[in-house]
């Protein structure tokens, strides 16, 4: 796949991310007590040097999950000084687990569901972490130390699309996210307005099985 090809990819599923996060989140967002918090990222951790925030992560299309990060009650910075030396991989990754952790919550809010626990959030949040921080790694050739440490792969605890649509559609997309460099990505996601839509939909399915 050429480089073009990839990029348009990536920014298609990241637009993706931000609209779906400003039309269906941002109106029923819930809080959660904040989870343990994180290391602080590598150039803080260590004098690593790893390409920073304002140097890369400012100058790209992923900066929009910086920006809706900050806006979440779940985010949290383990930086002593959330500036624009960051790492901007780990900076990625933060976002990614905030943002899923966000979704997470709030999805099951709205569809009546229990309240995830402890250990649900954590494997969400580090496979959001892990998936996005890798997709960005690769496309601009930012690898840092931490991602050794994000476990993306698969486990139970993860909510497919058919339990939580935006949770499991954003984790399933991002596990291979150039697996849609042919295919635009549409699904009955797209005819909703807001998340009593969704669960009016999970309701309907349910009660036809």
């Amino acid at each position: 796949m050429n480089a073009a090809l990839a990029d348009v990819t990536l920014h298609q599923l990241l637009g993706r991310i931000v609209y779906f996060h400003t039309i269906f989140i941002v109106p029923g967002c819930q809080e959660e007590p904040v989870l343990a918090p994180a290391e602080a990222c590598c150039n803080h951790r260590a004098d690593i040097r790893q390409r920073t925030a304002y140097g890369l992560l400012a100058t790209t299309a992923w900066n929009a999950l910086d920006e809706i990060a900050t806006t979440l009650p779940g985010h949290h910075n383990p930086c002593p000084d959330r500036d624009g030396s960051c790492c901007a991989t780990c900076r990625v990754a933060t976002a990614g687990a905030a943002i899923t952790d966000a979704w997470l919550v709030t999805e099951h809010h709205a569809y009546h569901r229990p309240r995830p626990d402890t250990a649900t959030r954590v494997v969400c949040r580090t496979a959001g972490a892990a998936r996005l921080a890798h997709a960005f790694a690769t496309q601009h050739a930012s690898a840092c130390p931490a991602l050794a440490s994000l476990n993306g792969a698969g486990s139970p605890l993860l909510p497919t699309p058919d339990e939580l649509p935006l949770t499991g559609e954003l984790l399933t997309l991002w596990q291979d996210p150039l697996s849609t460099a042919s295919r635009p990505v549409v699904s009955w996601l797209n005819h909703c307005t807001a998340l009593d839509d969704i669960h009016r939909v999970l309701e309907t399915r349910r009660n036809n099985r």
